[in-house]
């Protein structure tokens, strides 16, 4: 019976913990990824059990062959696993052609909702769950919709003076956009396409970390894809002479650099920098094998030959070279053989810097040599740019990317004026050091925590901080940045939805929301409602991928061309700010 062989199947994949979460159930996502990939662990114990062997290989002469398209059925059957989250969706009409959403493999859909998922899971207790996948079959025409222009409200300058409500922007304004960054991008095009000179992105590394505020676990066709929606539009944005930057550890990097050739060509391959992080203490070293200490940066240009023209060659001058010997050390040792301070600080002074060359040109191994001083902050917490030094203390965050590693960057590919993009924009690190060097910044970021941290860091710049290369660029302080947000519909659901603690709430959250317009319409709301029931039936995590799955996707945030529908309440100073910001003054 089918029933019997699932059985095997199930307790079979059980036996490997990679397919299993902390709650005891199978990861059918990652299953199925691991068959589409051909993962030899995952044949390899599939083949080993007889009853499995005979009904998932053929065999042809001496060799045996998987059928993952079989497979693939079984495990998107709703019979496998008839308890779990696709045998309640399956009633309500979440599926298309005998196939579960969850199970989808089009590129581009998968991010709107993988965004809601990055935007919910911020716990420890989030990162080995069943991998929420909301992908979705959505028509060209609605992919446009989707990622039309939005509607920005909230429009708040910041300055010297503090800050104030505004209806009006300029092309010097820096900008800090709270959203999606996907549709943030794709809401700069009609007003910056190929008008950025830089763009720097430290992207989540995908590393199951459970430190990592945004969700760090993707399976790696979805890390790939969720890149390459992206990366495709980061290409429109930028200048014909303009450069792109993107820190990555081991994990995804490699993979990256292949999608990076597809996108921007293998002639615009620069290079591979890698950034040793520095020196290393504590539980890193105990690790039995070599030990990571790296981060890769992978940098292309849009145009080879037009960025070359524009590249800033530069070098270390011997002023900035990396100190041999701790000067206060070197000064107290020799005191002891009776040579005197003045004396002693000269000879410091000469071992660190008068014996050495004057300058050196720096290499793509940033801090690896004798000369190059370039610590994660991380790693210097002495250097006094930690967030936490800048901030409060309960905004420790997780972050190793100094002013001084951004500067070498901006430093190479702009001139003050020139506009920098970050759209992983973390707690400002970028756009801090754009603003101290005189380049224009925009900046996306979704985390409510490091919107928060961002604000308050580039006013304490803005009010002339002193940490990070601020003495190196002589800073007093200056210089503004405007604060919007994308209008939300749809997705004040989501945000509802992602803040319930429990399953009455949900209930009634639905009741209010199918009453809505934001109801995708291959939603049953009659069997939703019919099968209410099993609903409740189901624990709150499952409760919730469900409801969020109700909510139409291309109806999260208001579109610019329904900025005049009176549905909306658009205010006179949302209109006047957006139509600036759309169509010039």
């Amino acid at each position: 019976m089918l029933n019997d062989f699932y059985k095997v199947l199930i307790d079979t994949l059980r036996t490997n913990s990679e397919y299993v979460s902390n709650d005891n159930s199978l990861l059918k996502n990652k299953i199925y990824e691991s068959a589409m990939m051909m993962d030899e662990n995952l044949i390899k114990l599939l083949f080993e059990n007889e009853t499995i062997r005979s009904k998932l290989f053929k065999k042809v002469g001496k060799t045996y062959i998987f059928d993952k398209v079989e497979f693939s059925w079984l495990i998107n059957n709703k019979e496998f696993l008839p308890d779990s989250y696709t045998k309640f969706a399956n009633k309500i009409g979440l599926t298309s052609n005998g196939q579960y959403f969850s199970k989808n493999n089009d590129v581009v859909l998968n991010f709107p909702f993988k965004d809601c998922i990055l935007e919910g899971g911020q716990t420890k207790e989030d990162q080995k769950r069943n991998e929420r996948f909301y992908n979705e079959i959505i028509a060209s025409d609605e992919i446009t919709k989707m990622l039309s222009p939005k509607v920005f409200t909230n429009m708040t300058l910041y300055n010297k003076n503090g800050s104030k409500k505004i209806d009006h922007i300029t092309d010097n304004d820096n900008l800090l956009i709270k959203g999606n960054n996907l549709l943030s991008i794709s809401s700069l095009l009609p007003r910056y396409e190929g008008k950025i000179k830089l763009i720097y992105i430290d992207p989540p590394y995908n590393t199951g970390s459970d430190t990592f505020s945004y969700n760090d676990s993707f399976s790696r066709s979805s890390w790939l894809t969720f890149m390459k929606n992206r990366l495709e539009i980061a290409k429109r944005l930028l200048s014909k002479d303009g450069a792109i930057y993107v820190q990555l550890d081991y994990h995804q990097v490699h993979y990256c650099k292949v999608l990076m050739d597809e996108i921007f060509g293998e002639d615009n391959f620069q290079r591979e920098i890698i950034w040793r992080i520095g020196w290393l203490s504590g539980y890193k070293t105990k690790d039995k094998n070599w030990i990571r200490n790296h981060d890769t940066i992978l940098f292309y240009s849009k145009n080879n030959l037009e960025m070359k023209k524009s590249f800033n060659k530069y070098y270390l001058y011997n002023i900035d070279f990396k100190e041999y010997i701790d000067e206060k050390t070197l000064i107290n040792k020799l005191k002891e053989y009776g040579i005197d301070k003045n004396k002693s600080k000269s000879i410091a002074n000469f071992i660190n810097h008068e014996n050495r060359p004057k300058k050196y040109p720096i290499e793509d191994i940033w801090n690896g040599n004798e000369y190059d001083d370039l610590n994660s902050i991380a790693i210097m917490s002495f250097s006094g740019e930690t967030v936490s030094k800048m901030l409060n203390k309960n905004d420790a965050v997780k972050g190793q990317k100094s002013e001084k590693l951004l500067e070498r960057i901006i430093k190479a590919h702009t001139k003050e004026g020139d506009i920098v993009l970050d759209f992983f924009g973390g707690t400002g690190t970028t756009a801090a050091t754009a603003m101290k060097m005189n380049r224009k910044f925009i900046i996306c970021e979704q985390l409510d925590k490091h919107i928060s941290i961002c604000k308050r860091r580039l006013e304490k710049v803005i009010q002339g901080e002193e940490v990070g290369i601020s003495k190196k660029y002589n800073w007093s302080g200056g210089g503004s940045f405007i604060y919007c947000e994308m209008k939300e519909l749809g997705n004040k659901y989501i945000n509802k939805i992602n803040n319930c603690s429990s399953s009455k709430e949900l209930i009634s959250i639905w009741n209010e929301l199918k009453k809505s317009t934001f109801v995708n319409f291959r939603i049953d709301i009659d069997e939703f409602d019919n099968n209410i029931n099993q609903f409740e039936k189901l624990d709150l995590p499952t409760q919730k991928e469900i409801l969020i799955g109700t909510v139409d996707k291309n109806q999260l945030f208001v579109n610019y061309c329904d900025i005049d529908d009176k549905e909306y309440s658009i205010s006179n100073d949302e209109k006047k700010f957006n139509k600036e910001f759309y169509e010039g003054e």
